[in-house]
């Protein structure tokens, strides 16, 4: 029986460029409930996520809180380089410590330290558990530890630790398990647990916190030392392999090429140099592409992943600035295809407006989806909600407007160095759209959704569907998208997104 629609191959077989609202999915037969439907998937080739939602590495989107819990609830973040090395280090630090098994890195202070300096680890952290060794420095002799019960009533916050600090301790030994380590915690009921080795010197701590998290985010994503895992982004200027070894050495779990054009002698330089100082440290993302021809240049350069895309954010102007570009679903189509048969991972980032363009990214052979403008408004974003004509907004803006290029968004368009800068992007706004603990289960909920209608229960199902040219596919006119939309009412309320 001849069958609706075409597959993937002859639809994306002429000359022409399509967009995510070029096209039509057809449904496929429901044979499993919603709950059935896995978004499991790999970011890389070592590094798997339980849900294919990354956040942009934008300076309006994802410094660490964004990063935090974009792990959390089963993600990743990628953070920014707009920024100073120390910086960026430091962003990726606080993703680390915020909630893994053994903290290796405590913050410590000293006896002499005072109220004072607990409640700027509180404001900075957002913790105030806090052992005290002899200098305040991790392997040296705890003496005892600071919480909340400690200070709280205490009018002299200038009051020296060493009078207020909480001596009778309950620890474990260096070498318990995890699982000891949790189990000492449940018993004794107490917020922290700090571990010392043979002569009572402090060498890690667990955190109550800690455990409570994994109870609430059964999804989120960590590495094998129990750390959420975190991205990080860099330029590929020859200055920047500083900025690696700090990254690497921090404990950054991938790092993102992030160039305009990905398909360059100098991101092949920066891979070289990545892959040649840390092999095997650290998962390498390259892009920006757009074709197979630089899909396969960079899968043979050896990068582990792969990002897909060139103009077609809702703050890029690429395409119509440069006349270079390619529509995104034809890009993550072509080059998916390629890139699938090396096992190498892609990331669709740009042109993401809808939870509909999640479900077609990933139809169309993405991994996982980079987020930009859906994530720039969640109160995890940087900056502050501000009114405008009545609707909270905050400010969103592209890394090659003008704004993010004076402060350092240039090195990713090489033009840190120029007196003259061709700004690709524009500075804007977008409205709330609340916590992410509200608003990624909302957007997950709905792909589920969107693959049952397709009748494919997995990534993996899906992308075996669009080989065999099963996911039949139609092209929309512009009358049909119309009508695909809300239309013919007096008025309406429509949601977010």
């Amino acid at each position: 029986m001849k069958q609706d629609g075409c597959g993937a191959q002859e639809f994306f077989s002429g000359h022409h460029s399509y967009t995510y609202d070029d096209l039509i999915f057809l449904p496929g037969h429901i044979h499993f409930a919603v709950d059935n439907v896995s978004l499991k998937t790999q970011l890389t080739r070592n590094i798997a996520l339980s849900l294919p939602f990354c956040s942009s590495p934008m300076d309006t989107v994802t410094e660490e809180k964004m990063a935090i819990y974009m792990a959390l609830l089963g993600g990743i973040g990628i953070l920014h380089f707009n920024n100073t090395l120390e910086r960026q280090v430091e962003m990726l630090k606080q993703v680390k410590r915020f909630e893994n098994g053994f903290i290796t890195d405590p913050v410590v202070l000293s006896p002499d330290h005072t109220i004072s300096d607990i409640e700027k680890i509180k404001l900075k952290y957002h913790f105030s558990g806090v052992p005290i060794t002899e200098k305040g420095e991790v392997g040296q002799k705890l003496l005892g530890i600071v919480t909340n019960r400690d200070i709280d009533f205490e009018p002299n916050r200038n009051r020296p630790l060493k009078e207020v600090m909480s001596e009778n301790l309950i620890v474990g030994q260096k070498g318990l398990s995890l699982e000891e380590a949790n189990d000492l915690l449940r018993t004794s009921k107490k917020g922290k647990l700090p571990i010392v080795d043979r002569d009572y010197n402090l060498v890690a701590l667990v955190s109550r916190h800690d455990l409570l998290l994994n109870r609430s985010y059964p999804l989120a994503s960590k590495n094998k030392n129990k750390q959420l895992i975190v991205g990080a982004a860099i330029s590929t200027r020859e200055s920047d392999h500083e900025r690696v070894d700090a990254l690497v050495e921090a404990g950054a779990d991938v790092l993102v090429v992030d160039a305009a054009q990905g398909d360059s002698l100098f991101a092949y330089e920066m891979i070289d140099y990545i892959k040649n100082k840390h092999k095997d440290s650290v998962d390498i993302i390259g892009g920006y592409v757009v074709t197979m021809n630089q899909a396969e240049n960079l899968i043979k350069k050896g990068v582990d992943g792969l990002r897909i895309g060139m103009g077609p954010g809702s703050i890029c102007t690429t395409q119509e600035t440069m006349a270079v570009g390619r529509a995104q679903a034809t890009a993550v189509y072509r080059t998916a295809s390629i890139a699938r048969k090396h096992g190498v991972p892609v990331i669709a980032d740009g042109g993401i407006a809808s939870m509909s363009h999640i479900v077609k990214a990933l139809a169309l052979g993405a991994s996982a989806v980079m987020m930009g403008m859906l994530l720039a408004g969640t109160e995890e974003s940087p900056g502050e909600y501000y009114y405008k004509t009545g609707l909270r907004l905050k400010r969103y803006r592209g890394m090659a407007s003008k704004d993010a290029m004076k402060s350092g968004g240039a090195k990713r368009y090489l033009a840190d160095q120029e007196t003259i800068r061709v700004a690709q992007g524009v500075s804007g706004s977008v409205i709330d759209r609340g916590a992410l603990g509200d608003f990624i289960p909302y957007l997950a909920k709905g792909v589920c959704h969107g693959f049952q209608d397709l009748g494919y229960n997995s990534l993996a199902e899906v992308h075996q569907g669009l080989d065999k040219e099963t996911l039949r596919m139609e092209m929309r006119t512009p009358a049909s998208q119309k009508e695909g939309g809300i239309h013919d009412l007096y008025d309406y309320n429509k949601e977010s997104i």
